[in-house]
């Protein structure tokens, strides 16, 4: 299916609440999934544990938007303690590049002088941001990626932050599930906006963010 999926696919994909996996990192073959119950965080439901924030906070590493979108990605769909495969295929990822180069995919990447430590990525549509997956390379390098992309969204106005599926870890920051019906509703609110996520600095400090983070949607 790979090879006859294109980006303007994955695109109508997003836009009707559908996302592609893979089962394997070199698998040609991508599947779509459209789960009956969905994992949001609602931005104004997001929870920052007290030790986090003093984290974020102490601004030990720098935060950026988008110089290495390839790169995160790659550290995403590398082998972990936790799992030997990933959904994040080859074909997959020439896909998000695509979006990237066409300004509907995003980086939030945290880095330690010229070394990346981790970040996540996302797919963002109008109002609405897809978050992908996350990557650590030390403690709590995909948390403060996590409460950098909160501040991004809530500052440019989105109304949508969906996580795909609630997980234990997530559900910490205030992740919730809500039917596949209720969250094409909310998709399609979020759609007849358009979302900056420019409106911050390019590079924006700890405090910043968390200031951010607190303002009403």
């Amino acid at each position: 299916m790979a090879e006859s999926f294109t980006l303007d696919d994955l695109i109508a994909a997003y836009r009707t609440g559908i996302f592609p996996m893979s089962d394997a990192r070199d698998d040609d073959y991508l599947f779509l999934v459209d789960p009956p119950m969905r994992g949001i965080l609602p931005l104004d439901g997001f929870h920052i544990p007290s030790r986090l924030k003093r984290t974020v906070a102490r601004d030990d590493y720098t935060v950026k938007i988008d110089t290495a979108f390839t790169q995160i990605i790659e550290l995403c769909a590398e082998e972990a303690a936790d799992r030997d495969n990933t959904w994040i295929s080859h074909p997959i990822q020439s896909l998000y590049e695509a979006l990237f180069a066409r300004g509907l995919a995003h980086s939030v990447e945290v880095w330690d002088g010229e070394t990346l430590m981790g970040g996540l990525y996302g797919v963002a549509i109008g109002g609405a941001f897809f978050g992908e997956s996350m990557v650590s390379r030390a403690r709590d390098v995909s948390k403060i990626a996590l409460v950098h992309l909160v501040a991004r969204l809530k500052a440019g106005g989105y109304r949508l932050l969906d996580c795909q599926f609630q997980t234990d870890h997530l559900k910490q920051f205030g992740v919730i599930e809500i039917p596949r019906d209720d969250y094409r509703f909310l998709l399609a609110n979020a759609l007849e906006t358009e979302g900056d996520f420019y409106s911050l600095p390019a590079t924006v400090t700890g405090k910043g963010a968390l200031q951010a983070t607190t303002q009403a949607s």
